[in-house]
């Protein structure tokens, strides 16, 4: 009888137990972070109309460039958020802008995806290099991705996404849509090598999106369609993977010593620190100001300031975590 009763005690407590015990899910859940959208920030001109807004970077005055795809490609802002001028009207160059960032020495790296070239303007804005090579009309391309198959020459691009400088002046490209690989140029533009491939495995990819680079030259690439960010040394060698469990579109880094990683997704934003352990995330989907949908890119001046670039809302915004 003591046995029965001691069993039908421990079996009536078990449910108590377990549910003072968190799952392993709720053990790893990061905090939501509390954050707040500027409101009207960029004071954009009434009569300069965004289009799909691609491309947000900062350059060493603390200036903001923002690129969209309707007829007023790259706007400047000063950092109050007070227009400065307009760039890139009427060129063919900009029919297809996809990315841009800016190196250790203001020059300002901009990806054009659908004309399959990476393109350093120098401070004075002025064409210094170009990377790929533009062939014809690839506007069906484009509006298709129909890319699985293609074999273009290594030195050329696919619809590539993104590029970062390292130190020495080396370039990295992720060529993303077409070739699902990152490719490694020297600072006179020639091609080193390549890594990657279509999959899903380490070291593989499926639409390379975004690429940076942290002090001590560790590469990070948001694996977008893999809903993973890869981690590289500059020779392509693999470290690690971080499993995000949503779309990586975009990454920025904050500035030394202490950095962290933004990895911006549908409707949502993740914080990680450089070891990939996930710090807080934040956001909800919708398209009105508050929420946000596809994050195409992200600038993070420091831990707490953040500007995106929201592709199909045509916004950009500047959020500051509470």
């Amino acid at each position: 009888m003591k046995y029965f009763l001691l069993a039908g005690l421990w079996l009536i407590s078990l449910p108590v137990c377990a549910q003072d015990m968190p799952t392993a899910q709720e053990a790893a859940k990061a905090p939501e972070l509390k954050f707040r959208v500027v409101p009207d920030f960029f004071k954009i001109p009434s009569d300069m109309i965004m289009a799909e807004a691609v491309g947000v970077a900062i350059n060493s005055k603390s200036h903001i460039f923002i690129l969209n795809r309707g007829n007023h490609p790259m706007l400047e802002f000063d950092q109050e958020g007070n227009f400065i001028g307009s760039f890139g009207e009427g060129s063919p160059l900009f029919r297809v802008p996809h990315s841009i960032r800016f190196d250790t020495h203001d020059n300002l790296w901009y990806v054009a995806a659908g004309d399959n070239l990476v393109v350093k303007f120098d401070p004075k804005r002025r064409v210094e290099q170009a990377l790929g090579r533009r062939e014809g009309d690839m506007g069906w391309v484009y509006m298709t991705h129909g890319i699985e198959r293609a074999i273009p020459p290594p030195s050329s691009f696919y619809q590539p996404t993104d590029t970062v400088v390292g130190p020495d002046g080396s370039t990295y490209v992720t060529d993303g849509y077409g070739n699902s690989r990152v490719a490694k140029f020297t600072a006179e533009g020639n091609l080193v090598k390549y890594w990657g491939d279509r999959g899903t495995k380490p070291g593989q990819f499926n639409t390379p999106h975004n690429i940076v680079m942290d002090a001590n030259q560790n590469l990070y690439v948001a694996d977008r369609q893999n809903s993973r960010v890869q981690v590289f040394d500059t020779d392509g060698n693999f470290k690690q993977e971080w499993r995000v469990g949503a779309l990586a579109w975009s990454l920025c880094i904050t500035p030394p010593p202490n950095q962290v990683i933004f990895v911006g997704s549908v409707g949502r934003i993740y914080k990680y620190d450089l070891s990939g352990k996930l710090l807080g995330e934040f956001g909800k989907l919708g398209r009105l100001p508050g929420w946000f949908d596809s994050i195409h890119a992200l600038a993070c001046p420091d831990e707490k300031t953040l500007f995106l670039a929201e592709e199909f809302s045509y916004r950009f915004d500047k959020v500051v975590l509470q």
